[in-house]
């Protein structure tokens, strides 16, 4: 028990202290961990553990969705990105289907291992200026 409100405490101080650019990465994370979650338990047949994981990750999709600023032209990709995204999560989880999971965390990756590669340009999120 001890371990367990140490371990909650560190994850919020790490969520509290985070950078909005390291807060997006932890979202991918998650989103990429609870599809890996319901995956297998699609394969052990535990679909009420599936259903629930499949919708944590949908809630992040949402939650990409709902932080994209429109005042950008990229914002319009990304957002028909996130609906795809999130109409295969709902069709994967009406079928229980790992196939559809599957595509879902390629383009999961991709868009994480993008994003890991924005940080870096940007030294973690924050610009950089050159004097």
């Amino acid at each position: 028990m001890l371990q367990n409100q140490a371990y909650a405490a560190y994850a919020n101080n790490k969520v509290n202290t985070a950078s909005p650019a390291e807060l997006t990465l932890m979202l991918y994370e998650g989103a990429i961990k609870f599809c890996n979650i319901a995956q297998i338990a699609i394969e052990k047949g535990d679909v009420m553990k599936a259903h629930t994981n499949i919708k944590k990750a949908e809630n992040i999709i949402d939650e990409f969705q709902a932080t994209l600023d429109h005042k950008y032209k990229v914002a319009e990709d990304f957002d028909n990105v996130y609906t795809y995204l999130r109409q295969r999560l709902v069709e994967a989880n009406i079928k229980k289907d790992t196939e559809i999971l599957d595509e879902v965390l390629a383009h999961l990756r991709t868009m994480r291992d993008t994003w890991k590669e924005v940080m870096k340009l940007t030294a973690n999120g924050n610009k950089v200026s050159v004097s």
